[in-house]
């Protein structure tokens, strides 16, 4: 009956559902490995954002290069800001605010310059192109408390005098007469003493893992959808091929009764045909009498 399932034709469609339901596989793992990326993100932030700041020397590597695990670690600084080489970073919006973060040198009591990030100011109403104004760091010595965050990217753009494309921590090196630490910067959380006005503090991350999961087990149901098409498929067929079967050999009995031939064989042919042919027809329901149906509105209404 699903003999046909051996041809070249079936063999090549089941060929293409396999294919297909193993591209559905790998790419229902790839959204899962993008979802336990998102995850390990999430995990960072969760345990590094708001746990007990550790002192500079013991966190010092990680200004010269960020280690993996160590992104928004906390840090306290104590030092003197560098306030001259202040710049203005370009394009940083915020809940969907252009605006502009301001990072200035930190001069360390050991002698090494960090970057930190003080924070996020508006775009300017008085002048194009930068804030209104810089709020001055607290001068003097001062205690910092930072979050780690890795250099940025170099961006193909310039920017003008006083201000960077991105926290390019090399880029910024370059523009400075002394040398600066450009592995990492960091986001500020707080300073001892304050100033008397500072940029807005930038918001804690809030990172989901997205619809990762939801994508991956769709995949994994398009690859199971395809066999079920397919098996749908072949029984359709198998069903075609059993009614043009049975009505072949009806045709064959009726033409032996026809020539007053022995149509007994040929009778059981067909009846056997017929009976393979109902195996693919589904039953068809009753329909209940005029009676009947009068009788269910009655037991309905409680009159029986």
């Amino acid at each position: 009956m699903y003999r046909f399932l051996f041809s070249r034709q079936w063999l090549t469609y089941l060929g293409l559902a396999i294919l297909f339901a193993v591209a559905c596989v790998l790419l229902s793992r790839w959204q899962m490995g993008r979802l336990a990326e998102a995850q390990a993100v999430i995990d960072l932030v969760n345990r590094n954002y708001d746990a007990a700041p550790v002192p500079f020397a013991q966190a010092s590597d990680q200004f010269g290069h960020l280690s993996e695990g160590h992104e928004w670690q906390q840090v306290s600084l104590r030092g003197s800001y560098e306030v001259a080489d202040t710049r203005v970073v370009r394009n940083r919006p915020l809940n969907g605010q252009p605006g502009y973060e301001v990072v200035v040198p930190l001069r360390l009591d050991s002698g090494q310059t960090v970057v930190v990030d003080r924070g996020w100011l508006p775009i300017g109403n008085q002048e194009q192109g930068g804030p209104d104004s810089v709020p001055a760091p607290p001068s003097g010595e001062v205690s910092v408390v930072v979050r780690l965050r890795p250099s940025e990217p170099t961006l193909d753009r310039g920017a003008p005098a006083g201000q960077l494309a991105s926290i390019d921590l090399p880029t910024y090196a370059g523009q400075l007469q002394y040398p600066i630490m450009t592995g990492s910067y960091g986001l500020m959380a707080n300073e001892t003493p304050a100033a008397s006005a500072t940029p807005a503090s930038l918001p804690k991350p809030q990172p989901d893992d997205g619809t990762h999961l939801s994508y991956a087990l769709q995949w994994l149901a398009f690859g199971v959808l395809m066999f079920i098409g397919f098996g749908y498929a072949a029984r359709q067929q198998a069903r075609n091929r059993a009614i043009d079967a049975a009505a072949e050999a009806a045709e064959a009995a009726d033409a032996a009764r026809a020539h007053g031939e022995d149509h007994a064989e040929a009778q059981q042919a067909a009846d056997d045909a017929a009976a393979r042919a109902a195996r693919f027809t589904p039953k068809k329901r009753k329909r209940p009498t005029a009676e009947e149906e009068e009788d269910a509105i009655l037991d309905a209404q409680g009159f029986r």
